[in-house]
């Protein structure tokens, strides 16, 4: 078992990648806090990896506002008895460019890019104590080419790649390492959503377009990248932006 006893917050955790990242770090034995806006999602979730033996507290929060972040990784960390691995996970498509929605552009900004800036500040003098840590940021190949559906979407996870390699650079010497996790298209709720629309058709068959594998990814194997970059079998890799998608990128 990779993760035997760690302490690992995820969020995002009731549905798509983040619910497959929590089976499979129950799998390898973890210590599971579970965080989303979907609090029936999440309660279920947790408590079928309590029926199988693991150990899975679930917690419902909407972190695209910036008090409901406020306080939840120090406070799951006292639950937790400390915290040896944060997957800020969560995040939202972005609006329209050109019919552009304020409100919606804050509230993706809010829960793609704040969040996960205030959960690592929170996260960082933790693990900076114990003298080891990993923290995980669930970018996009958005954030590595452009998205032509998404402009907006693509900056957030742009910025957050940028995150992920200035953090990783910072706390190296504390033991801390930080990656991010870069997905492809994934058969997920999320992209269903964007699919499923007038021209939903018309896009999904782009996005298979662009694949050289010529298939959507799994949210499983999303999760088994996330496993492995906070596992100590990526002792040595810290700063990466990490594309799991089919060859999108290396076009």
């Amino acid at each position: 078992m990779h993760m035997l006893e760690r302490r690992v917050l995820i969020t995002g955790a009731a549905s798509g990648m983040g619910h497959a990242g929590a089976l499979a770090f129950a799998r390898e034995g973890a210590r599971l806090a579970l965080v989303d806006v979907d609090g029936p999602g999440v309660e279920a979730l947790a408590a079928g990896i309590r029926d199988r033996g693991g150990h899975a507290i679930a917690i419902r929060r909407d972190l695209s506002d910036p008090a409901g972040v406020h306080g939840l990784v120090t406070g799951i960390a006292g639950s937790l008895g400390g915290l040896d691995v944060l997957w800020n996970h969560a995040g939202i498509n972005g609006p329209d460019f050109e019919l552009l929605d304020l409100a919606a552009y804050d509230r993706m900004m809010a829960l793609n890019l704040t969040a996960t800036v205030l959960a690592c500040s929170e996260a960082v003098p933790l693990m900076r104590a114990a003298g080891r840590g990993a923290i995980l940021l669930t970018s996009s190949v958005a954030g590595l080419v452009g998205s032509i559906q998404n402009p907006l979407y693509s900056a957030a996870k742009s910025a957050m790649v940028g995150l992920t390699r200035s953090l990783a650079i910072r706390y190296a010497p504390d033991g801390i390492r930080v990656n991010a996790i870069c997905p492809g298209p994934v058969d997920s709720p999320m992209l269903r959503a964007l699919t499923g629309g007038e021209h939903g058709r018309d896009i999904g068959d782009r996005l298979l377009a662009s694949i050289p594998m010529g298939r959507l990814g799994r949210p499983e194997e999303i999760a088994e990248a996330a496993l492995w970059l906070a596992s100590d079998r990526a002792s040595f890799v810290t700063g990466v932006a990490l594309p799991v998608d089919g060859g999108l990128t290396a076009r």
